[in-house]
């Protein structure tokens, strides 16, 4: 099977032109108490303001704004626990053509019905990514849907580096980039903009100990599938492609494992201190800076808050509160 080729710089910039006009520029932000405690100066892309709030957007507008008219004619549809569902329902929906989505009957209501909201048919499925691809291989059958991976996909990863594109633009000087990892989409997107665009920046991603397996894949420089995992950010139970991985390897400087309770610590903060809402997932950058402050003391560190996608009814800090 040949190799996929690695996005390059220059593809990620027409990407950008291509979304645009449709994506929203997403503001930067700080908080002076949060880079107390962490004896660093974040600088938070906030990624939870985008369009079907989060990051993913700006990969499957991409995507699905490639296909022709003959590709896109059966619709396009994916596997995916929710934030890369919706973003492909809206995508489909303002490229004329229909979703199909499969989603794992676990996941996050709050995400279902944002897939729902957008159009899509939904087709549920048990958990874990056997259960996700069978289902789905059943579904593209049906419809003949065109297939967008929610990470391992070129033109998705090349939509979803124009997020660490626009905030070097903004803030030029960082030291450091640090994004959550799941599939490995936002990361290898990110890695490939930041080092074109500032050489000596250090590119880190953020794991939960619980779905660590793009941690251990990068130590032992195997790809290593995710292994039942059971974690809060349920945007990162997915395990890296064989795209992502490469482009990790290659370019990405070290990944580093949270605790359950320390991405909970930082989500919090980041709605006390910041009063912007931030899905676990998104939370797991910080709370990779509050147990490794060490790698980052007095550093510009630049953090891609992934997303904003919560249940307010299921809120693990109020859980923790009332136990």
């Amino acid at each position: 099977m040949m190799r996929q080729s690695v996005p390059s710089m220059q593809d990620i910039e027409q990407a950008h032109q291509r979304i645009s006009g449709q994506i929203h520029l997403t503001p930067v932000q700080t908080s002076s108490s949060i880079n107390k405690i962490c004896d660093v100066e974040l600088y938070f892309k906030c990624e939870n303001f985008q369009k079907t709030g989060s990051f993913k957007f700006r990969g499957a507008y991409n995507a699905v704004q490639q296909l022709s008219d003959e590709e896109a004619g059966h619709g396009v549809g994916t596997h995916s626990s929710g934030n890369h569902a919706a973003a492909l329902a809206l995508a489909a929906n303002l490229k004329g053509t229909e979703a199909h989505i499969v989603m794992p009957d676990n996941s996050n209501p709050v995400k279902k019905r944002a897939v729902e909201h957008y159009g899509a048919s939904i087709t549920y499925c048990g958990p874990g990514l056997d259960a996700r691809e069978e289902t789905y291989r059943n579904v593209e059958k049906q419809t003949g849907a065109k297939f967008i991976h929610p990470s391992g996909d070129f033109q998705v990863i090349c939509g979803q580096g124009t997020a660490a594109k626009e905030l070097l633009e903004e803030i030029p000087n960082l030291d450091a980039i640090i994004t959550p990892v799941g599939g490995g989409g936002l990361t290898s997107g990110s890695a490939i903009a930041a080092k074109a665009m500032k050489k000596d920046i250090r590119v880190y991603a953020g794991e939960p100990q619980m779905a660590d397996d793009a941690y251990r894949s990068f130590k032992q420089g195997f790809l290593i599938p995710v292994d039942r995992p059971n974690t809060i950010a349920d945007g990162l139970l997915t395990s890296l492609s064989p795209l992502t991985f490469r482009i990790i390897t290659e370019y990405l400087d070290d990944v580093f494992t949270t605790s359950e309770a320390t991405i909970v610590k930082a989500m919090r903060l980041i709605w006390e201190r910041m009063k912007i809402v931030a899905e676990p997932s998104a939370a797991v950058a910080l709370a990779a800076v509050l147990e490794n402050r060490f790698v980052f003391k007095s550093k510009k560190v630049g953090v891609i808050i992934s997303g904003g996608n919560v249940d307010l009814n299921n809120l693990p800090f109020r859980s923790q509160d009332e136990s």
